[in-house]
């Protein structure tokens, strides 16, 4: 029997050019504030992954109280399309202040303006508005391919937005004369372009009714009131939400790791530029898997199998790319980045979907309708993962007497750069890869299905 579907082809991807707003403050941010603050206003990259890590204590608990109000929350609009609208204009202020740090003020009240901004950033809105756009999967359609194509729509938008992001933003800051004012001026630039998008975006779909949504009177029978320490206390019980949120995490060190690959390519390779040209090798591959994603989902007959699978493949690129770096060979380097990131996509265009699953997984096994809460793995993978690695980034150049005002850098950090650039990266995809081996959360929610008509019957 052929699931309903809810979406025409407008709606997905309106959704997913949500994801453009998203990574316009993500990839700029993890990809550029750290050589920002280093090399521009002259902090210490030591001192900003210090802070960013104290950062993540200040907002780390945000993510499940924001997923539980948007479970709360009842509107003309939805549930989860208010955060995602609100949420922005926060996002598009704070990356904007985070790109003006004062450079006439004394280093300390630097490193405070920065702190201030970026906690806010990451802590409040961002927050709100991410783990609402992901909800949306599970809040606009209950078709599960319908899901799935929603997820690529979204990650096709998201690493189109970072290829090009990464692509020009150094020449546009040179366009712009360069120097802190530059960078200010491509963050506004930026920021407004962000805000105009996720505003069409949340008012593409439509949030389905709740008694769509709960179809069935066994479904949430107890309603939505549970307070914070039970949503937590739901999520701990779901080892499927555990194993999501560390395989986000491991993603979002992973790219930290590649971001830290502007400093590979400016002190190793000695042409800041190619790292514009790695992010073509990076992000093309991506959008070519999550194209042929929803098919492969088909033809194999769920996400398990593909997504490991894909994440075998990346291993073996990310091992090759380890070779070729100390080969010296850069054509090879790009070759074996483009063949790990293939393996990459999958995962990327079905991930909403897995998580949407994982929900399922804790309405059939303890009867609540969790979306919202849910959903904010995908908000504290970002934050934990992304402003962690960038903070690890931050205390290894440091570690390794990085100094950006060197033109170059000492045997140590060269040193540090490759284990950065080329074999942390091969780690993180290792234990990804075997995490995604356990994961079948398809396959634990027939069973569950089933049971439950034996009962019945």
């Amino acid at each position: 029997m052929e699931e309903r579907t809810y979406l025409k082809w407008y709606n997905k991807v309106g959704y997913g050019s949500g994801d453009i707003a998203g990574n316009v403050v993500y990839a700029f941010l993890s990809s550029f504030v750290m050589i920002y603050l280093t090399n521009t206003i002259g902090l210490s990259a030591g001192i900003v992954g210090t802070l960013i890590a104290v950062s993540k204590l200040f907002d780390g608990f945000t993510d499940i109280f924001f997923g539980s109000m948007i479970d709360k929350t009842h509107s003309k609009l939805g549930k989860a399309r208010p955060w995602m609208l609100y949420g922005y204009i926060g996002c598009a202020v704070t990356l904007a202040a985070i790109f003006a740090v004062p450079t006439d003020w004394e280093a300390a009240a630097q490193y405070t303006w920065f702190f201030i901004a970026y906690t806010l950033l990451n802590g409040v809105f961002y927050t709100a508005n991410n783990i609402a756009y992901s909800a949306l999967t599970s809040l606009v359609t209950k078709n599960s391919k319908e899901r799935v194509q929603m997820g690529s729509y979204r990650f096709i938008f998201a690493f189109s937005t970072s290829l090009l992001i990464q692509s020009i933003t150094i020449g546009l800051v040179a366009r712009c004369g360069g120097g802190a004012a530059a960078w200010r001026t491509v963050a506004i630039i930026y920021s407004v372009i962000g805000l105009i998008i996720n505003t069409i975006s949340t008012f593409s779909v439509k949030e389905l009714s709740q008694e769509e949504l709960n179809s069935k009177k066994e479904d949430n029978p107890e309603g939505e009131k549970y307070g914070l320490a039970e949503a937590l206390r739901l999520l701990v019980s779901n080892k499927f939400y555990l194993m999501i949120c560390g395989v986000y995490i491991l993603q979002q060190l992973y790219g930290a790791m590649i971001n830290a690959g502007i400093y590979y390519m400016t002190y190793v390779l000695k042409n800041e530029n190619l790292y514009g040209v790695f992010s073509w090798a990076v992000n093309i591959p991506l959008i070519i898997a999550l194209i042929f994603t929803p098919t492969l989902v088909g033809r194999w007959n769920g996400m398990y199998k593909l997504n490991l699978r894909g994440y075998m493949i990346a291993v073996i690129g990310r091992a090759l790319v380890v070779v070729a770096g100390y080969m010296g060979s850069v054509q090879f380097m790009l070759l074996f980045t483009a063949l790990a990131a293939l393996g990459q996509g999958p995962w990327q265009g079905d991930m909403n979907a897995v998580i949407a699953s994982c929900s399922e997984y804790t309405l059939l096994t303890k009867g609540k309708r969790v979306d919202g809460t849910m959903y904010s793995c995908t908000s504290l993978g970002v934050k934990l993962g992304g402003g962690l690695g960038t903070a690890i980034a931050g205390w290894l150049l440091e570690l390794s007497k990085f100094d950006g005002r060197l033109a170059v850098q000492p045997d140590s950090c060269i040193r540090m750069l490759y284990i950065m650039y080329l074999w942390l990266p091969l780690v993180i995809n290792v234990v990804i890869m075997l995490v995604l081996s356990q994961m079948n959360v398809e396959e634990a929610n027939a069973k569950l299905k089933l049971e439950k008509g034996k009962k019945a019957s």
